[in-house]
């Protein structure tokens, strides 16, 4: 599967941003730096690859332990974490060995440096009690893997947002019923068609193509409200 879906990013992902589909460079948008930690090299490399599209600075850590480093969360002198770091968003997967995603984010949380950051979990389990406890501690999302195209530019647009208004003086709160009603708004023909593949390629083999994870119209979400 890994190598499968590493053909796909090869041959597919550069044909649609030379298509235009999902190429933001020149569009004038303040690129946003994201830290995407997940223990999987498979669906690491699909949302970095996901969020360099939409126009996202990366920086991936396949584990909780080196997300603190990079952070300077971590006590350790060694640590590449430094003063000023900027990061406006990140995501974690919840099951990792060593340290799971809810873990890192109440770490995050308790930081003073970084709990005012957005935090996006995301796991490939629908788990009620999971989405409720990482929500309850602070998660400003909770994601069903695969993640696609159009929720990483529905995250990086409220992101955009909320440093315009924070700018301006505004309060932004989150309400993504009151931005998008209570579902999202689905991606332009092209994207959805890239979302659909990419999930093919890391959807179970045994998965049939009804399966609600293959549509993001379909696909099982917890949307939140302050």
């Amino acid at each position: 599967m890994g190598s499968a879906a590493g053909e796909f990013l090869r041959r597919v992902l550069p044909e649609k941003e030379k298509a235009g589909v999902s190429d933001h460079s020149s569009s004038g948008l303040e690129e946003l730096h994201v830290l995407a930690v997940d223990d999987s090299h498979v669906d690491r490399k699909v949302i970095e690859r996901l969020l360099k599209i939409s126009s996202c600075k990366v920086t991936a850590v396949e584990s909780g332990t080196r997300a603190l480093q990079f952070l300077g969360l971590d006590g350790e002198e060694s640590s590449v974490g430094f003063d000023g770091l900027k990061i406006n968003l990140i995501m974690t997967d919840y099951s990792m060995p060593g340290m799971t995603g809810y873990e890192l984010l109440k770490k995050i949380k308790e930081s003073k440096a970084f709990k005012k950051i957005p935090v996006v979990i995301m796991s490939s389990e629908n788990i009620l009690t999971r989405i409720d406890r990482c929500l309850e501690e602070g998660a400003e999302e909770f994601i069903v893997k695969p993640v696609k195209l159009s929720d990483v530019r529905r995250l990086r647009d409220f992101i955009m947002r909320g440093e315009e208004n924070r700018k301006k003086g505004n309060n932004h709160k989150r309400k993504l019923q009151d931005d998008y009603g209570m579902s999202p708004p689905l991606s332009p023909a092209p994207s959805l068609a890239l979302d659909c593949e990419i999930s093919s390629l890391l959807l179970p083999s045994s998965s049939s193509s009804s399966s609600p994870e293959c549509c993001p119209s379909k696909r099982p979400r917890l949307w939140v409200e302050d």
